[in-house]
């Protein structure tokens, strides 16, 4: 492993529970749930009627209404949950004002689908009025790796820049990749993460064929309820965590304040299924197993793990399978799903659940997994069910994994000179 150490300077969260860190984590520790009834559009003629949608958010601090007509939303939601980060971390958030060592920070925040209001809504205009009305922003405003552009453009970052895309596990993968950018001396600085917004009639629509979601209109509060023997599906939900990823030196030279270090990443492949996890839980066992192999440590020395959990019947099986087969029946690791609270923010959902790991490390909260009500012999393991536990944590993992294969794990530790 390279001698460069990574620490964590800021944090930015865009959440249906709260749009800066505190209230989304007073929110993840009290158990109060953001899902509610769509307002955005009709969905009468859905399965499902309900998500985690982000309220009262005002981009004008950097985002001009005129910028914002060419955005599209996902791309708007990483620009704030950046700028709240980067002034977090006590570095220049002025739009468009230039960085004295902008060639040496990058932007790794991505998105898992992308522009898919973009997509609904320009597709309508040339199916109603023909192609020479496509708005000429179609492309740029749909494409996934527009966030990471946009906010490298507004916040002057030249150094490495990608929009990474593996579905559900493409906050975690960019934070990981950031990692190693730092680690091999490309970067000083890492603007990294995952944002979205699909929550619009495509994106419904295309999770309802699935029959992914659940159906638990009635009752929104508590639709999400990872590991529970009555899960029926998980429930969509939008915004941005964006962390800042620094070298530690770099930190300590401009006084930066160290939320934590991070000391492992793990990504693998199930090779198996284009939507459900392996049967066993391989592939994400043995991103657990990079990530601790990296940090030096073993099994027995993780504290806390935030689960996948997403409230469907077969990841939790198999993410139960999965930690299992690395920690056994894990008596002394607390594993929790926030997605109880905030509902599944797809290519965000990294990057807020690894935020939530390092306010655990900072706080010393395991927070709960909330709506856990009815014990499912095929989930047995301690999922510190509906109250937040205090306990001591020196190290956390976050784990998420994505249609496609794709399974990720991110490792903090408490930062110690």
């Amino acid at each position: 492993m390279n001698e460069r150490r990574v620490v964590v300077t800021g944090c930015g969260v865009l959440s249906c529970v709260g749009n800066d860190v505190q209230t989304f984590w007073d929110a993840l520790v009290n158990g109060r749930c953001g899902i509610g009834t769509i307002t955005r559009f009709d969905t009468s003629a859905y399965r499902t009627h309900i998500a985690g949608e982000i309220k009262d958010l005002d981009v004008s601090p950097c985002i001009s209404v005129k910028e914002a007509r060419r955005m599209d939303l996902f791309t708007q939601y990483a620009i704030m949950a950046t700028h709240q980060a980067l002034l977090n971390a006590g570095l220049s958030a002025d739009p468009g004002a230039k960085r004295d060592n902008g060639d040496r920070c990058g932007c790794m925040v991505s998105s898992g689908v992308g522009g898919l209001a973009t997509m609904g809504k320009e597709h309508q205009v040339l199916l109603d009025r023909g192609p020479d009305r496509v708005s000429p922003f179609l492309i740029p405003m749909m494409i996934s790796d527009m966030a990471a552009g946009a906010v490298a453009m507004q916040f002057d970052l030249r150094g490495p820049n990608m929009g990474l895309v593996t579905a559900c596990a493409t906050g975690c993968h960019s934070i990981g990749e950031a990692f190693w950018t730092i680690k091999h001396d490309d970067a000083d600085i890492m603007v990294a993460g995952g944002a979205e917004a699909s929550i619009v009639p495509l994106g419904l629509a295309g999770f309802c064929a699935l029959k992914a979601l659940s159906t638990r209109n009635d009752d929104p509060l508590h639709a999400s309820r990872p590991f529970d023997r009555d899960r029926d599906g998980f429930v969509m939900s939008e915004g941005a965590g964006v962390l800042v990823l620094e070298e530690l030196g770099h930190a300590i030279r401009r006084g930066a304040p160290i939320l934590a270090e991070v000391v492992g990443y793990g990504a693998t492949a199930d090779a198996y299924h284009i939507t459900s996890p392996a049967p066993d839980g391989n592939g994400d066992a043995r991103a657990i197993q990079m990530a601790l192999r990296h940090a030096g440590i073993t099994p027995d020395e993780l504290d806390y793990l935030n689960a996948h959990g997403t409230s469907t019947s077969l990841n939790d099986k198999y993410e139960t399978m999965a930690l299992k087969s690395v920690f056994g029946q894990a008596e002394n690791l607390a594993i929790s799903s926030t997605k109880g609270t905030t509902g599944h923010a797809l290519g965000a959902a990294g990057g807020l659940e690894c935020i939530a790991c390092i306010q655990s490390i900072r706080t010393g909260i395991v927070p709960p997994t909330i709506n856990y009500e009815n014990p499912d012999p095929d989930c047995d393991l301690n999922y510190t069910p509906n109250t937040a536990v205090k306990r001591e944590i020196n190290y956390a993992m976050n784990c998420n994994l994505g249609f496609g294969g794709h399974n990720g794990a991110m490792l903090f530790k408490k930062y110690e000179n």
